[in-house]
C-alpha cells in the first residue's frame, strides 16, 4: 500500500474504504478506530450503493491501467457477501479495458466461511488476518463483547482460506503481552506455515479525535529488542525463507530500491481513506473533521486531492526534525510516521518518531548482515537481468539498470 506523493492525473491513487465504519464483532482493547465494543447495531453501516458507484466510476476514469482498493473496518465482512459481490460488479462495469484491479481486505478472520473463501479466490482478493500469536497470547486481548477469546474462530477462518488457496498474510499487533516473546511468535508462525507477517506496535489513540496524542503501550527499547530478536531468525544465515514486512522493506533499500511501506518512504502515498458515508481523508490515522477532504458522493477525486488539507498533510512527512536530517539511517526511515511525532501547535515542526530509538537500534544491529545480503541479491538480479534483457552485453550508462531497480545503469549498479 504505497505510492508517490504527487497528485497529478497520472499518479496511482490507493483507496482504503472503512467498509462498515466502526462496526465490529470484536472488542480488542487497543483498537485505534472502533468504539462499538464488539456490539454493532442491528443495522450494519454499509456503504450506500450510489456513493459506491459514483466513486468507482470516477476512480476508474483516472485509473491509467491499475486500480487498487483496500477494505477495512471495523470488521469489513459484516457488510456481507452480497455487498462485495456488488463491489466487484461495479469495478468491472466501470473499469477501462485491460485495467488491473486489485482488492485487499483486512479482517479479524472470525467470520470467514467457505463461501467467503471461494469468493476471495475467484476475485483474487489478498486477505490480511489479524492474529497476535499463539492462543494464550491472542485470546488475552482479541476478545468478543463477552470477553471470550477469538483464536479458535480465527484459525478456522484461516483453514477456509487455505482450502481455497487464497493468498493471505498475518498482521500482529505488538503489545505488552507479546513484545517479549519474539522467538515464541516466530516458532508459532513456522509451525503453522505463516510465511507472510507484518508487525504493528501498539498505541492507544483514536483517529477520529483531532490532536489527541498517542499513548504507547511498549517502549522504544522493547520494540527495538523485539525487532532485533526477530531479525536473527528472519536472516537465517543469509537465506531468509519467510517474508516479514519490516525486513523486506529494509532489504529493498539495500538493493537500491525504495521501501513500499509508507512509514519508511520519503513521502506519504497518494491515498484516499473513505468512511462508510463517503467522507474522505488523507490517511486512516487522521479520520476527523480537521483533515476532511470532502465526500465521495458529492465531490470528485480531483477536488478532494486539491483540498488544502491534502497538501497540508503531505507537507508533514518531509518536514523532518533536525535530528533526522543528520541521521545515518535517514534513507531507511525518512522520519517514520507523522502520526508518531509530537507536533507544534502550527503543525510545522515536530519531535522525532516515538520509535526513533527502535529504528536506530535495529538498523545498526542488522546493517552488516543486510549489506552482505543486499550486495549478493543485487549481483544475482544484475546477472539475471543482463542475460534476460541485454543478451549478455553490458548496458549503456543511460539504459535501465539490469538489476530491475528502475534507475539508469549509471545511477545504480554501474556506480556501485
Amino acid at each position: 500500500m504505497s505510492g508517490g506523493c504527487r497528485t497529478s492525473v497520472q499518479s496511482h491513487i490507493n483507496v482504503m474504504w472503512k467498509t462498515v465504519s466502526e462496526d465490529c464483532n470484536l472488542a480488542c482493547d487497543y483498537c485505534y478506530y472502533s468504539t462499538c465494543g464488539g456490539k454493532p447495531g442491528p443495522e450494519i453501516n454499509r456503504i450506500d450503493s450510489a456513493i459506491l458507484d459514483t466513486f468507482i466510476k470516477d476512480y476508474m476514469q483516472r485509473s491509467r491501467g491499475a486500480a487498487s482498493f483496500a477494505w477495512q473496518g471495523g470488521e469489513p465482512l459484516l457488510a456481507g457477501l452480497a455487498f462485495f459481490e456488488e463491489v466487484v460488479y461495479r469495478q468491472a462495469l466501470h473499469a477501462p479495458p485491460h485495467t488491473t484491479i486489485s482488492n485487499s481486505l483486512q479482517t479479524n478472520g472470525t467470520l470467514i466461511h467457505d463461501r467467503w473463501a471461494s469468493f476471495f479466490k475467484t476475485y483474487h482478493f489478498l486477505i490480511g488476518v489479524s492474529l497476535d500469536g499463539p492462543k494464550e497470547i491472542h485470546d488475552a486481548r482479541r476478545v468478543n463483547a463477552a470477553g471470550r477469546g477469538s483464536f479458535d474462530r480465527v484459525m478456522a477462518g484461516i483453514g477456509h482460506l487455505r482450502k481455497h488457496q487464497v493468498d493471505f498474510n498475518i498482521l500482529t499487533v505488538i503489545h505488552k503481552g507479546n513484545v517479549g516473546h519474539a522467538k515464541e511468535l516466530l516458532a508459532f508462525y513456522r509451525e503453522h506455515d505463516f510465511n507472510f507477517v507484518q508487525f504493528i506496535p501498539c498505541m492507544d489513540f483514536r483517529s477520529q479525535q483531532v490532536d489527541r496524542p498517542g499513548v504507547y503501550e511498549i517502549t522504544p527499547r522493547e520494540y527495538g529488542d523485539f525487532l532485533c530478536d526477530v531479525f536473527d531468525v528472519w536472516y537465517n544465515d543469509g537465506h531468509p525463507n519467510v517474508s516479514i514486512r519490516f525486513f523486506d522493506n529494509m532489504l529493498s533499500v539495500y538493493v537500491n530500491r525504495e521501501a513500499e511501506l509508507c512509514v519508511h518512504r520519503a513521502a506519504c502515498p497518494t491515498s484516499l481513506v473513505l468512511e462508510q458515508n463517503g467522507d474522505a481523508y488523507p490517511c486512516d490515522f487522521f479520520i476527523n473533521d480537521a483533515w476532511k477532504l470532502g465526500n465521495a458522493g458529492s465531490d470528485s477525486i480531483a477536488d478532494m486531492l486539491a483540498h488544502p488539507n491534502y497538501a497540508r498533510f503531505h507537507r508533514m512527512k518531509p518536514a523532518l526534525p533536525d535530528k533526522c536530517r543528520s541521521c545515518t539511517w535517514q534513507k531507511l526511515c525518512h522520519g517514520g510516521c507523522p502520526r508518531n511525532r509530537q507536533w507544534n501547535p502550527e503543525g510545522t515542526t515536530s519531535d522525532p518518531d516515538f520509535f526513533c530509538q527502535s529504528y536506530v537500534q535495529i538498523y545498526a544491529y542488522a546493517h552488516d548482515r543486510m549489506t552482505e545480503l543486499g550486495d549478493r541479491l543485487r549481483r544475482e538480479l544484475y546477472s539475471s537481468g543482463v542475460k534476460r534483457d541485454y543478451a549478455g552485453r553490458t548496458p549503456g550508462r543511460n539504459e535501465p539498470c539490469p538489476c530491475g531497480s528502475g534507475k539508469k545503469h549509471k545511477a545504480c549498479c554501474a556506480s556501485a
